[in-house]
């Protein structure tokens, strides 16, 4: 595993100064502040700001080839309380049958970023699906069948809708370890304001790592709830319209008038090769 080139770094300090970290650098983050989590991205893209090249190569990592991509999503996982994804995305990794048939469990890989989590957050690893409609089967995934006994399992939760989690209801008893939630107290959607202070008061979610996919991904943002955003950018252009229809940006369905874009400042750079790894924070009425 190789050192990240450091460009420049604005961010905060490290919590713990621990030798893992060495080959990125410091990582810090702003304390916790109001009735929410903290949330931050991950997304890799290509040069011309595809998420996803679609077909059997559709996951951020068919992207970045990059096994240091990889460890830097251990280590992000490591600073967060929490992984959220969007359902679809659970079911597009799924589909291509990585890193096993009934697909993945957001967790921490390397050995040594398990043990920094230990040490930033000593708690066990959580899951958090988004799912407005509850239309899927438990069984169908891996992710809710982690042995309760294995030091290492992920605990997980469903936000849904109080409808999605009606259908769901009946699934709890072969899963009576997942949490449902269903948060949807102003209309037909999971309320994404209300829904991050529960994540907040119920399991003190302070640091919320947000992985997938494009369209969850507009829906927090808009919300203003979209804090910060890690983007690796590989060095390849491929090109949005296939037979398939349209490859995916980072806002698919999102058009924004240039006095209503959203501003980030450019918090760090990082390279290795000829891939570039950035950090970005919102800006807020210009306070970064």
């Amino acid at each position: 595993m190789r050192d990240f080139q450091v460009l420049f770094d604005h961010g905060e300090r490290s919590a713990l100064l621990e030798p893992e970290m060495a080959r990125y650098g410091k990582l810090g983050f702003p304390p916790c502040r109001g009735s929410r989590p903290w949330i931050f991205s991950n997304f890799a893209v290509t040069m011309d700001g595809l998420v996803s090249l679609l077909g059997d190569e559709s996951g951020g990592g068919d992207i970045a080839r990059l096994a240091e991509d990889r460890w830097l999503m251990d280590l992000l996982r490591a600073h967060a309380d929490a992984v959220m994804v969007g359902m679809n995305t659970l079911r597009e990794e799924t589909r291509l049958g990585r890193p096993r048939p009934r697909g993945p469990v957001f967790r921490i890989v390397d050995p040594a970023m398990q043990q920094l989590r230990q040490r930033l957050r000593p708690r066990r690893e959580r899951n958090i699906l988004v799912s407005a409609r509850g239309d899927f089967q438990m069984s169908d995934f891996a992710i809710f069948d982690t042995p309760d006994s294995d030091d290492n399992a992920v605990d997980v939760t469903i936000l849904t809708t109080h409808e999605g989690a009606r259908l769901l209801a009946h699934q709890r008893e072969r899963n009576p370890k997942v949490d449902i939630l269903g948060v949807d107290p102003s209309g037909d959607g999971v309320d994404l304001h209300v829904a991050m202070s529960v994540l907040h008061n119920r399991y003190g979610i302070n640091y919320l790592l947000y992985e997938g996919g494009p369209s969850l991904y507009s829906q927090l943002l808009l919300a203003g709830l979209m804090d910060e955003k890690f983007v690796t950018v590989a060095p390849i252009e491929a090109g949005q319209r296939i037979p398939q229809g349209l490859r995916p940006t980072m806002l698919p369905e999102v058009g924004l008038r240039r006095d209503e874009a959203i501003r980030w400042h450019w918090l760090s750079c990082r390279k290795l090769e000829d891939y570039q790894f950035h950090r970005y924070r919102r800006l807020r009425d210009g306070i970064c």
